[in-house]
């Protein structure tokens, strides 16, 4: 069985995460999404939101599990016993930072990681735009694939 972590910290997730899940899910059996905690980021969504977002994208699929992690991804891998860890790419500019980060991991972990370029219909979408557009009162709720509110 062909097993896989997306992790992010997903704040939010949008229709750009689900379609690199979607199309991881031709690939692997079994897929965890892993919300992290990231120190250097600033969330406008709760861990437990956050998750439960997930969960409305996913109510039905039975391969995809979501866990929460405050760890490296390459640790909370290994406790996973994963061995690829999926990556989305939109542009130039996640290629150049997925490069870097996937060099650096490979100085300590065996972790192979998988590249789905985002659909050209989500190239353009990004959690930090999607928070913004939330903050400022702007039409989101085609950028996410739940409803935020009840």
């Amino acid at each position: 069985m062909k097993k896989a972590v997306f992790a992010g910290t997903f704040d939010p997730f949008t229709i750009g995460h689900k379609d690199v899940v979607n199309q991881a899910l031709n690939v692997f059996d079994e897929i965890i999404i892993a919300v992290g905690e990231n120190s250097s980021k600033s969330c406008m969504f709760s861990t437990n939101d956050r998750i439960s977002f997930i969960r409305k994208s996913f109510e039905t699929n039975s391969k995809i599990t979501i866990e929460s992690y405050s760890n490296l991804t390459t640790s909370f891998c290994e406790s996973k016993d994963v061995k690829f860890l999926i990556r989305g790419l939109r542009n130039i500019n996640d290629f150049v930072f997925e490069k870097d980060t996937k060099y650096m991991q490979e100085t300590f972990s065996n972790l192979k990681y998988v590249y789905f370029i985002s659909g050209q219909n989500f190239s353009h979408v990004s959690s930090t735009l999607v928070k913004d557009i939330i903050n400022y009162g702007g039409q989101y709720e085609h950028l996410l694939p739940f409803k935020l509110k009840n």
